[in-house]
C-alpha cells in the first residue's frame, strides 16, 4: 500500500504511516520534499496515475493558500496553471502579490508564434498546450488556453508581475532564482522551478516524473527578510512605476549572510558578483570546500567551474573521498568539469580544448550519471560535506551563475539535514553508470578521428 507523506510542523520529518522513520527528523524549522523519493508516492496531477515522490506543487499550493499578507514569488519559470490561480484568488482576497520571471518566461506561451520559438521553447508551448488540451482532442479553444496559461492567468487577474527586463536592460544572463515568501516569515526555495516538467514530468510523455528536483520550506522571519531584500532590489517600484529594478551585476550583491534559523546556521549568497569580486559564488564554493575533512558527495546540474575541479582534485591528494552524479546531459560536454575527473580531454565540436583544461592524471571511480527516464533531467545543485554541511539553492556550479546570473546560493549547516539529503543521494547512486561509459568512449573515439587531440581554446578577453 502506498504511504502518505507527512510534511508536518517544523520539526516534522517526512515519513510513511506505519513504516519507522529511515532518516533522523529534520532541524527544526524545516521541510523538505524531494520529487522522486522512493518511500512516498501522490497522484500526479498530469498522469491522474499514482507516482513514486513527494508532490512539490502541493508544497506551493499549500504555502500560497496559507499566506494572510503577502506573497512574493522569484523563480525563472512559472507555468502551473494551479499554482497560478491559487496566486490570483489570493490577489482577490487582498494579500499583496508579487512575481519575478526571467524574460523568455514571461509572455503567455498561448500568445507565442511556433515560427518565432527556438527549438527548446517549441517543445515547451507544445508540451504545455499537450496539458492544456483537457478534453484530448488535439484542438485548443479559447477557454482552454485561458485555463492552461499560467502567465495569462496571472495578468487576467490582475497579479504584478515583471522580468529581468524591468531594468532597461535585455536581461541579466538568466534570472535564475527558485523562491517564494509567504508572510515574511515562510521561505520556499530550492532546484524547482515551478514548472509541470520540473515537477511531475512532461505532459506529453507518461513515462516521465519530472526533472530531479527539491524544495524547502523554511520558517524564519530573519531568512525571510535576507530574501525580501533581494527580491526588493530586483522588483524595484514594480510595473508602471519607477525604472530603478536592478537585475545581474546591477544589484551589486554583497557578501555571504548567516541567519541563525531555530538553532540551525544558514549562509545566504546572491550572485553575480564580478570575476575579480573575491566574494563571488565560485570562491565561496572553493573555500567550503576546502574545509572538508572525509567525505564529499555532489549531485549537479551543470558543473563546468574549473576553480572547483581543482579545488576537488587538492581534496582527493589529501585523501577527501569524493562521490559525484550529474546530469547525464551535460555531464560529456567539452566544457564539463566532470570529464576532467575522469581524465578525459574532449575537444568541442570546433576541435577546440577547453581554455586552462586540467585533466586528472588518475581517474575518479566514483563519478558518472545517475539512470534516468528519458527526458528527465537530474536537475538538483547540492553537494553534502562530510555528512555535516548541505550546499543548495538555485546556483548550477558555473561561471554564468557566479557572474550573469540571478541566483541564491545556501549552505546549510545540519547533520539531520545532511543526512536527509544523502538519503537522496544515495537513491541516485544505486544503479548510476560510473565512471567512463561506452557512450563517452564513442564520442572520445569520433573526436579524437576528426580533431586529433584539438587546439587550446583562447581564455576569455584574449
Amino acid at each position: 500500500m502506498a504511504g502518505t507523506l507527512l510534511l508536518g510542523g517544523c520539526s516534522a520529518s517526512a515519513r510513511l504511516i506505519g513504516s519507522p522513520p529511515a532518516v533522523p527528523p529534520l532541524p527544526k524549522g524545516f521541510e523538505l520534499a524531494f520529487n522522486q523519493r522512493a518511500e512516498t508516492s501522490y497522484r500526479s496531477p498530469i498522469s491522474g496515475q499514482d507516482r513514486p515522490g513527494d508532490d512539490l506543487e502541493a508544497l506551493l499550493l499549500e504555502t500560497i493558500r496559507s499566506a494572510r499578507r503577502d506573497l512574493l514569488i522569484a523563480v525563472q519559470e512559472l507555468s502551473l496553471p494551479e499554482v497560478a490561480r491559487a496566486l490570483v484568488a489570493k490577489q482577490r482576497e487582498g494579500v499583496h502579490v508579487k512575481v519575478v520571471l526571467e524574460n523568455t518566461y514571461s509572455t503567455p506561451w498561448s500568445e507565442e508564434h511556433a515560427i518565432d520559438l527556438n527549438p527548446h521553447q517549441r517543445l515547451r508551448q507544445q508540451q504545455l498546450s499537450a496539458l492544456a488540451d483537457s478534453n484530448h482532442d488535439g484542438l485548443l479553444s479559447a477557454q482552454e488556453r485561458e485555463a492552461g496559461d499560467a502567465v495569462l492567468i496571472l495578468r487576467r487577474g490582475g497579479v504584478p508581475l515583471i522580468d529581468d527586463t524591468a531594468d532597461g536592460s535585455a536581461g541579466s544572463g538568466l534570472m535564475h532564482h527558485k523562491f517564494l515568501i509567504a508572510d515574511g516569515h515562510v521561505l520556499v526555495t530550492g532546484s524547482a522551478n515551478f514548472t509541470p516538467s520540473c515537477i511531475h514530468g512532461d505532459p506529453d510523455a507518461p513515462s516521465t516524473r519530472g526533472n530531479v528536483n527539491h524544495l524547502l520550506r523554511i520558517e524564519s522571519a530573519p531568512l525571510a527578510r535576507v530574501f525580501t531584500g533581494e527580491f526588493r532590489r530586483m522588483w524595484g517600484d514594480g510595473p508602471l512605476g519607477q525604472p530603478d529594478s536592478h537585475f545581474g551585476l546591477g544589484k551589486q550583491e554583497g557578501a555571504i549572510q548567516r541567519v541563525n534559523v531555530q538553532g540551525t546556521a544558514v549562509d545566504v549568497l546572491f550572485a553575480p558578483h564580478r570575476r575579480e569580486d573575491p566574494r563571488n559564488g565560485l570562491q565561496v564554493l572553493a573555500q567550503v570546500l576546502d574545509q572538508a575533512n572525509a567525505q564529499i558527495d555532489l549531485a549537479l546540474f551543470v558543473f563546468s567551474a574549473q576553480n572547483l575541479a581543482d579545488t576537488l582534485a587538492k581534496l582527493r591528494a589529501r585523501g577527501v573521498r569524493l562521490r559525484l552524479l550529474a546530469d547525464p546531459g551535460f555531464a560529456h560536454r567539452s566544457f564539463s568539469e566532470v570529464l576532467d575527473l575522469l581524465g578525459v580531454s574532449l575537444p568541442d565540436r570546433r576541435c577546440a580544448i577547453e581554455a586552462d583544461n586540467q585533466a586528472w592524471t588518475s581517474a575518479v571511480e566514483t563519478v558518472g550519471v545517475p539512470r534516468l527516464a528519458g527526458g528527465d533531467k537530474l536537475h538538483h545543485k547540492f553537494a553534502v560535506i562530510d555528512r555535516r554541511t548541505v550546499i543548495t539553492g538555485s546556483f548550477n556550479w558555473s561561471p554564468a551563475a557566479a557572474h550573469g546570473n540571478d541566483e541564491t546560493l545556501l549552505l546549510i549547516h545540519s547533520p539531520p539535514l545532511a543526512t536527509h539529503f544523502e538519503h537522496e543521494f544515495e537513491r541516485m547512486w544505486r544503479g548510476a553508470e560510473l565512471g567512463i561509459s561506452p557512450r563517452l568512449e564513442r564520442k572520445r573515439a569520433q573526436r579524437l578521428k576528426a580533431c586529433g587531440r584539438g587546439r587550446p581554446r583562447m581564455a576569455p578577453g584574449r
